[in-house]
């Protein structure tokens, strides 16, 4: 009997740990580029997922940017066939004309046409082949670029994309791992040029900046930027869950008896922070922590119809100084037209600029 890879082994037993227990009898759909990443998610699905009573799917995006483009996809989809994914299909998606830059554009039409198809198929999930490796990049992107807490938690395993539960089982797994295992499974990877591409950032940290890390501070500098992600992300979801308790409605009890549902505290209740006939209480702002108050003007932002990608740091910001820096300074403006002013100790929406 041939001993199985310890690197086939542990993507094995990633996918195995990321499907156990998802609802629902649909299949689950890999997003297979043919990288080594991805195709060795592929063929660790393909094994787990029938033991688990689960069919499993592949689809493969075509973004059309490269020439040969089309038979590479071709080419993935027929292995996935090969391999027993139903379906297995490459779909072709048109990256001109979309908001930001190329890498920006490719990864909105690759996922929009990821979810289309997950919805076609009934799919239970979407996988992806994101590491240990992608996960150290993308902290150390969010770190040089200023990002908070939220850009420092990194890539979810899991996270919800426009309805459909997206996975990514291969967190803990090593770019190296999946080279190697797909070594052993006698698959042959196809290398992204644009994955050495110096014009874009993130090659530009996987082939210069992770390299002169573990150079100087050793190979335990990638777990230990995976860690720092796992880390912030706990702390930064129970930030969230504060932040909603907080901007919640009212509950009635409290309203009738305020001092009872604050345990004879004194301060403001999280119930207070919405008042009567809409807008939001300056004391009871004044009252969260900061990191509490800052995400519940960010959601509150949002709920008045800011673009989540258009709203900043700075929108947020200047929201906190109406609470905290108040000097009878004007509106402050949203994406979308939307004005915020403080008036009477409360914050409210004052429409769109006329």
């Amino acid at each position: 009997m041939v001993a199985l890879a310890p690197s086939v082994a542990a993507a094995r037993l990633a996918v195995r740990r990321a499907l156990t227990g998802l609802a629902g009898d649909g299949p689950v759909l890999v997003a297979c580029s043919g990288g080594a990443d991805s195709l060795a998610l592929a063929a660790a699905t393909a094994f787990v997922a029938p033991r688990l009573g689960r069919r499993a799917g592949l689809v493969t995006v075509d973004h059309a940017l490269q020439a040969g483009s089309d038979q590479r996809a071709a080419a993935v989809a027929a292995w996935a066939a090969s391999a027993g994914f139903t379906p297995a299909e490459a779909v072709r998606v048109d990256v001109a004309g979309r908001p930001g830059g190329p890498e920006a554009a490719a990864r909105q039409a690759r996922y929009q046409a990821l979810v289309e198809a997950a919805r076609r198929h009934g799919a239970v999930a979407l996988l992806t082949g994101h590491t240990r490796d992608d996960q150290a990049e993308t902290v150390l992107l969010a770190l040089a670029r200023g990002a908070g807490p939220r850009g420092l938690a990194g890539m979810p395993p899991r996270r919800d994309l426009s309805g459909v539960p997206l996975l990514r089982p291969l967190l803990d797994v090593t770019r190296e791992q999946t080279r190697k295992a797909c070594a052993a499974l006698g698959l042959s990877p196809w290398e992204d040029p644009h994955n050495t591409d110096p014009s874009y950032a993130r090659s530009r940290v996987r082939a210069d900046v992770l390299p002169a890390l573990v150079r100087a501070l050793g190979p335990a500098v990638l777990d230990n930027l995976a860690r720092t992600a796992r880390l912030v992300a706990a702390d930064t979801a129970a930030l969230d869950a504060l932040a909603a308790a907080a901007l919640a409605p009212p509950d009635p009890a409290v309203l009738a008896d305020p001092a009872a549902a604050a345990g004879g505290a004194g301060g403001p209740t999280p119930a207070e922070v919405r008042v009567p006939g809409g807008g939001l209480s300056v004391e009871a702002l004044a009252g969260l922590a900061p990191a509490v108050r800052t995400r519940v003007l960010h959601a509150w932002a949002r709920e008045l119809g800011a673009a989540p990608a258009a709203l900043s740091h700075r929108h947020v910001a200047a929201l906190d100084a109406l609470v905290t820096d108040w000097r009878g300074q004007g509106a402050t403006h949203l994406p979308g037209g939307i004005r915020v002013v403080r008036r009477a100790g409360r914050l409210n929406a004052a429409g769109p600029i006329a």
